[in-house]
């Protein structure tokens, strides 16, 4: 899923290209996309675009007659620009194009499961109801972030994803920061200590800026096409069993649902495996519970004794 440094790379390009120009028209190439039905979307033709700007995951185009335009492309959805004007929409990844004077951005989704979602809506306060309200990490003053992580007892992990809690963090950046803060990630917010809130809030600045000034100077002045959750120079997100950059220990993954947790145990959690808990309800008791039981399990699996 685009998360908080990729989105402002693809705002920061968009509105390079849109930004004062004319949205001609809208064409909707699938029905799941589209989340709102007053104003119609035909209302859009012949506007300007007055400006491009991120709120949480979602794009936001502000047009003329305040009318906006938000994009959220879940887990799979992705932006595309096209210097030509009504440009192709790809037969089975295609779900919209947005026709501008000067070109077309075309929207398509890479999953069977429809999740990317078009909302047209009228006036700041419209706008605003689709905000969950989390605060700006990079924003956030050392108050304002305690504040916000200690607003309900989670885990790390959920509390640094809820967008109720803090904007735009998804589940790659999650793994990031935690890791940079070497904070586990099924620790309980209410049990963090200021210092630790604060080596949190610091590693999480450090972490976005880091990748969206990564992302920012890989774009240049072309618009983003390799949008990943998984990038090479992670530390541990997407690197299972690859060595940890800052103690070469493997690093571990735990799913839970659809998403994955990735951290490495020396540097998080002390050397504790954290429970899979598909693979730890399979061997129940004997589920190892350190990397050295790890190894010793694995040893003993490789020589027939498990």
């Amino acid at each position: 899923m685009p998360e908080l440094p990729d989105v402002t790379i693809y705002v920061e390009q968009l509105a390079r290209r849109a930004a004062g120009h004319v949205l001609l028209g809208l064409r909707i190439a699938s029905p799941f996309l589209v989340r709102s039905f007053d104003p119609p979307l035909s209302s859009v033709a012949g506007r300007r675009v007055l400006g491009v700007r991120r709120m949480g995951k979602r794009i936001v185009l502000e047009l003329e007659g305040g009318l906006f335009l938000a994009i959220h492309l879940m887990i799979s959805g992705r932006l595309h620009w096209k210097d030509e004007r009504e440009a192709r929409i790809p037969g089975k990844v295609g779900l919209a194009a947005f026709d501008f004077d000067v070109g077309t951005l075309v929207l398509t989704e890479a999953s069977r499961k429809r999740r990317a979602a078009l909302h047209l809506l009228g006036g700041e306060a419209a706008l605003r109801e689709l905000d969950a309200g989390g605060r700006e990490p990079l924003a956030a003053s050392a108050a304002e972030f305690r504040e916000a992580l200690r607003r309900e007892n989670h885990t790390l992990k959920r509390a640094l994803t809820d967008p109720r809690l803090f904007s735009g963090i998804g589940n790659a950046y999650s793994d990031e920061i935690l890791w940079a803060a070497r904070l586990s990630p099924v620790q309980l917010t209410g049990n963090l200590d200021d210092g630790e809130i604060e080596r949190l809030r610091q590693a999480t600045r450090e972490v976005l800026t880091d990748w969206t000034d990564r992302l920012r100077a890989e774009a240049g002045d072309a618009f983003p096409e390799k949008v990943t959750a998984f990038r090479e120079g992670m530390a541990v997100h997407g690197r299972y069993k690859q060595p940890c950059p800052r103690c070469g220990s493997p690093v571990q993954r735990i799913v839970r649902a659809e998403n994955e947790v990735d951290y490495c145990a020396t540097c998080q959690t002390g050397g504790r495996l954290l429970a899979d808990r598909a693979l730890s309800k399979l061997l129940g008791k004997d589920w190892p519970k350190t990397l050295e039981e790890m190894e010793e399990w694995k040893r003993a699996s490789r020589e027939g004794h498990v």
